[in-house]
């Protein structure tokens, strides 16, 4: 399925990947959700951003983006084509704590979700850890490489994030369509990886 997934190559018997999936992209107000979305998506990308305000001073955490002069308020939207076979639609949560209700309505019917991470506000990524947890669902960690920030390797990131092995942790440029592409199918195959060992057990 991994080549099906990166070369687009014929199905095999028992082979029944959905046509279209929808993926998560959560993480830290700050980490680049919205730039991952808008790098990937094939189609103009939707976002739900509003300018920081003063009302928002003592409520929104700036610190290490303190140049950052938007946020999303509900959500981002796009959709990327991985082959004929797949869709993936991808769906950005917002960072800050105070849309957080959002979080449910967008999570319901998700396949799997990318927790962006910032190592500059590590710890903004931890209520993304803690909910896809809880709930269960699949993840990836895809650490955001901001350029001029210091680079750690993915095992100090998983240990600071009190990941477990089962977890993938990767390193990628938001910016760069690919990088946030092959990010998405790490995503999707990791869900693949457990559906398999989950059918070897039964």
């Amino acid at each position: 399925m991994s080549k099906v997934l990166r070369d687009g190559g014929p199905a095999t018997p028992g082979d029944d990947m959905p046509e279209a999936v929808k993926i998560l992209v959560a993480g830290g107000f700050g980490a680049g959700k919205s730039t991952l979305v808008a790098a990937v998506s094939e189609i103009a990308p939707f976002h739900t951003e509003e300018t920081l305000t003063r009302s928002g001073i003592g409520i929104d955490d700036l610190a290490g983006v303190e140049r950052k002069g938007t946020t999303t308020v509900a959500m981002d939207f796009g959709r990327v084509t991985i082959h004929n076979r797949l869709a993936l639609f991808l769906f950005g949560t917002p960072g800050q704590d105070r849309f957080w209700f959002m979080w449910d309505e967008l999570a319901a019917g998700a396949l799997c979700a990318v927790v962006l991470a910032d190592t500059r506000r590590l710890a903004s990524s931890f209520p993304a850890v803690d909910y896809f947890e809880r709930r269960g669902l699949p993840f990836v960690v895809a650490v955001n490489c901001f350029e001029g920030a210091r680079t750690y390797p993915t095992e100090t990131v998983r240990a600071a994030l009190s990941l477990g092995p089962q977890v993938p942790v990767l390193l990628c440029d938001a910016r760069v369509r690919e990088s946030a592409k092959e990010i998405l199918i790490h995503a999707v195959e990791h869900v693949l990886t457990i559906e398999t060992r989950r059918a070897a057990r039964t």
